[in-house]
């Protein structure tokens, strides 16, 4: 049985979509050394070539297209499920130019997004933070502005915040596509049959979860930040959507078109 060095986030569109894969609850022909963490470690890990098969950020693809290729299956895009610009009461967008800016990740989607929808932003301005770290440190007044993505969206009136920017909302209405915020690369190395065979078991897993949620959900829950069940089930409804199942020609579109708008590089889709 062949092994394959995976990863994925901790998230809940992830963690629903890979349970029954690496839990033994499809047939399946490979064995798995499993990474869970953070889509920036992540990222970090895939461009050291660490990981077989792994979620990454879109945006990443500009920096491994000639290592990785990405997969039509398990993707997290969609129409309103952007990032948020968020900050407190007393802040507004007038103040981005001279703010302090978390964002979750240098690789990620999201801070592709906020350097084309802001260029003048300057490096200086933007720390780098785990995802579920942005609000508390807008919240503490630590940082000024929050790029927030994942369960985020749903969570962030807790903390006392305002979104100012949809970001996945400019994207779309820029573009008129779909935003594209995460998938899974394969190693090139690998054999054609592995990754034909590995996409085929990760789209029976994701059916599988759709079909019997009960049997996943322990997974999801044991491993997710917001453990509120309607953040949960809100996640997974917004980010495991068709596209997740495959891609198609307009997820295709979607993300060629962000990495186009970031640089021209080489990419090929396993389709």
């Amino acid at each position: 049985m062949e092994t394959l060095k995976l990863g994925f986030s901790s998230c809940p569109n992830d963690t629903f979509m890979f349970a029954a894969l690496v839990n033994g609850l499809i047939a399946c022909p490979f064995s798995f050394e499993l990474t869970i963490a953070d889509v920036e470690e992540l990222n970090g890990l895939v461009q050291e070539g660490k990981l077989d098969i792994s979620k990454v950020s879109c945006h990443l693809l500009k920096h491994v297209s000639k290592e990785y290729c990405f997969l039509p299956v398990g993707a997290a895009l969609g129409r309103g499920c952007g990032p948020l610009l968020v900050t407190r009461p007393e802040l507004c967008l007038n103040d981005l130019p001279s703010a302090r800016i978390a964002v979750p990740g240098r690789y990620t989607t999201a801070y592709a997004l906020l350097r084309l929808y802001a260029p003048k932003i300057k490096e200086e301005q933007i720390t780098f933070c785990l995802f579920d770290q942005i609000m508390p440190k807008v919240q503490k007044k630590e940082l000024d502005f929050g790029l927030i993505i994942h369960e985020g969206r749903f969570v962030y009136p807790q903390y006392g915040l305002k979104a100012v920017c949809d970001l996945g909302e400019w994207w779309e209405k820029t573009t008129g596509l779909p935003i594209p915020l995460g998938g899974i690369v394969a190693k090139r190395a690998l054999s054609e049959k592995t990754i034909s065979l590995f996409t085929q078991c990760l789209k029976k897993s994701i059916l599988f979860a759709y079909k019997h949620p009960e049997m996943v959900m322990p997974f999801v829950r044991k491993h997710a930040c917001y453990l509120e069940e309607e953040v949960i089930k809100k996640h997974i409804a917004l980010y495991v959507n068709k596209f997740s199942l495959d891609l198609g020609p307009e997820g295709i579109k979607a993300i060629e078109t962000l990495i186009s708008k970031s640089v021209d590089v080489w990419m090929c889709i396993i389709v």
